[in-house]
């Protein structure tokens, strides 16, 4: 996705303990309804769920979550079919 993008493929954030997650943040709603290979986690809220990202902060110690590409401007996320293609290449 970096090299597709330019090198910027929107707001990622890593985590360093655990199963090391990865959230790519991407526009409200738009993983939904969409088939996601298994491995990949749509976290959706809808009606009777609810689901959060964990976001680091800008600037300064934010262990174990970290940004893998800040967001550049406001209104810039991941685009979710990009993200769709990637996942199903990479997981099947």
């Amino acid at each position: 996705m970096e090299a597709i993008t330019g090198g910027e493929p929107g707001p990622v954030v890593t985590e360093a303990n655990g199963q090391r997650a990865v959230y790519f943040l991407v526009p409200a709603g738009s993983t939904a309804r969409k088939a996601w290979p298994a491995g990949g986690t749509p976290l959706n809220a809808t009606a009777g769920r609810i689901s959060y990202v964990p976001i680091p902060a800008l600037s300064g110690r934010t262990w174990p979550l970290a940004w893998r590409f800040p967001p550049t401007e406001p209104g810039r996320f991941v685009p979710a079919l990009l993200l769709l293609n990637a996942a199903s290449a990479l997981l099947g």
